[in-house]
């Protein structure tokens, strides 16, 4: 599936790390590309082709590091950006897995400072005034943490780690 090679490219990249094997980032890199959708989208695997925000989003993360030398990266991260954008629901949220939740927004915020794009300025993920940056932050619980679903009253450990580390990378 996109999984393993978009986190073990991220895993690589985050401190140059030397692959292990016959693996290259160059090989890695080559993967994530060729399991774009049409759309723009990446999926999870091939038990589940359906357009993730989720994935996607983590696919531009690990594809931003060759976004201004590789011509291909660039021009699949751009389409994969067009893609979260028209996808963007009007409250500033993503959808993934058929609900709106906060681990979507925070995944988008991370692949956009990744780029070095504002969440919280870029035209393209700001619907009806609402950021997605604005939307993550509707998600937090009074008390401290982040919440998986709107309706839900309790902070969420998956919600909370991934919700503070969109935050330290807006920062």
């Amino acid at each position: 599936g996109t999984n393993g090679p978009v986190w073990t490219l991220i895993a690589l990249d985050s401190h140059d790390y030397t692959p292990a094997g016959s693996v290259t980032r160059d090989q890695l890199v080559e993967t994530i590309l060729s399991l774009q959708k049409d759309s723009g989208a990446w999926y999870i695997n091939s038990t589940n082709k359906t357009d993730d925000v989720d994935m996607t989003a983590m696919a531009i993360q690990a594809l931003a590091a060759y976004y201004k030398s590789n011509s291909s990266a660039k021009k699949a991260v751009d389409k994969g950006l067009s893609w979260l954008s028209s996808v963007q629901q009007n409250d500033g949220g993503f959808t993934s897995w058929g609900a709106a939740n906060s681990e979507s927004c925070a995944q988008v915020i991370v692949a956009l400072t990744a780029l070095g794009i504002d969440p919280a300025k870029d035209s393209r993920f700001i619907k009806n005034g609402v950021s997605v940056l604005d939307a993550l932050c509707s998600f937090a619980v009074n008390g401290g943490g982040f919440k998986h679903l709107a309706t839900e009253t309790s902070a969420n450990g998956m919600a909370t780690e991934q919700g503070f580390y969109a935050l330290a990378a807006y920062y």
